[in-house]
C-alpha cells in the first residue's frame, strides 16, 4: 500500500500577496503616524496656549509681571525682578524651540513693551487685554486667541 499524502503549505504567489499587502498596510499605518507642517505648528500653538495660561496664573500668584518673549526661532518666559527681565526657573515654562523653524509671528491688540524681539506681559490683575497671536510656517498658518480672562484658544 502507498500513502499518498498532498503537498501541504503555500505556494511562493500566495506569499507574495501577502508580503505585498503587508507592505501596503505598513506604508499607510506610516504615512499617517507622520504630522503635516500644519498639524506640527498646531501643536506647537497648543503648547503656547497651555503655557501662557500657566504664565498668567503664575503672574498673579507670584504677584509679578511675567512676560512671553519669542522670535522666529523658539520662545521663553520670563519674569522681572529687580527692573531686569529674567527666565523663570521652572520646568514647565523653559525655554523652547519651534518644530517648524523659522516661524513668523504677528500679534494684534498687543499689550507688550518695545523690544527687539515680539514680548507680551501678562501682569498681576486676572483681566488682561485680548490678542490675537498669528503663527506661519512653511505654507501653515495658525492662530491663537486670548480672550483677557485666561482663557485660550487655538485655530
Amino acid at each position: 500500500m502507498k500513502n499518498k499524502r498532498g503537498q501541504r503549505g503555500f505556494t511562493l504567489l500566495e506569499l507574495l500577496v501577502v508580503l505585498v499587502i503587508a507592505g501596503m498596510m505598513l506604508g499607510v499605518v506610516s504615512f499617517n503616524a507622520m504630522p503635516s507642517e500644519r498639524q506640527r505648528l498646531q501643536a506647537d500653538a497648543q503648547r503656547i496656549a497651555l503655557l501662557m495660561q500657566l504664565a498668567r496664573d503664575e503672574a498673579i500668584v507670584r504677584n509679578q509681571a511675567v512676560a512671553f518673549e519669542a522670535d522666529q526661532f523658539g520662545y521663553r518666559f520670563l519674569v522681572r525682578e529687580e527692573r531686569v527681565w529674567t527666565p523663570i526657573k521652572d520646568e514647565m515654562l523653559r525655554e523652547r524651540t519651534f518644530a517648524l523653524a523659522p516661524v513668523q509671528l504677528a500679534i494684534t491688540q498687543q499689550t507688550a513693551e518695545a523690544a527687539p524681539t515680539m514680548r507680551i506681559l501678562f501682569g498681576r490683575e486676572p483681566v488682561d487685554k485680548p490678542f490675537t497671536l498669528t503663527m506661519r510656517a512653511a505654507d501653515s498658518s495658525v492662530t491663537l486667541h486670548a480672550d483677557g480672562i485666561g482663557h485660550f484658544s487655538v485655530e
